[in-house]
């Protein structure tokens, strides 16, 4: 059974910092390419980083130089560390674990970056 289970959210106040986990079981999580995406109220969900298999990471512009996405493999585990939090950044953040048809998401966490 394939579980992703993401943690690390709450509320925190602007210029403050995060960092969201996301633990994966029941996949050889190593092969897996793996994404945080996040969903803002009345907003589509959207990509926000994204780490290859081999560790190649890329990130949307309006998170660029503030978040860092990073994944350890003896963990089965990728992390999201956001610095500089904006309220524009709150939203629900989801994980997905990707590779060739196989696509899994997590139940989502929420960040609120509020004063």
């Amino acid at each position: 059974q394939v579980q992703v289970v993401e943690s690390g959210g709450g509320l925190v106040q602007p210029g403050g910092s995060l960092r969201l986990s996301c633990a994966a079981s029941g996949i050889t999580f190593s092969r897996y390419a793996m994404g945080w995406y996040r969903q803002a109220p009345g907003k589509q969900r959207e990509l926000v980083a994204s780490i290859t298999s081999g560790g190649s990471a890329n990130y949307t512009d309006s998170v660029k130089g503030r978040f860092t996405i990073a994944r350890d493999n003896a963990k089965n585990t990728v992390y999201l560390i956001m610095n500089s939090l904006k309220p524009d950044d709150t939203a629900v953040y989801y994980c997905n674990a990707q590779f060739k048809w196989l696509d899994y998401w997590g139940q989502g966490t929420q960040v609120t970056v509020s004063s």
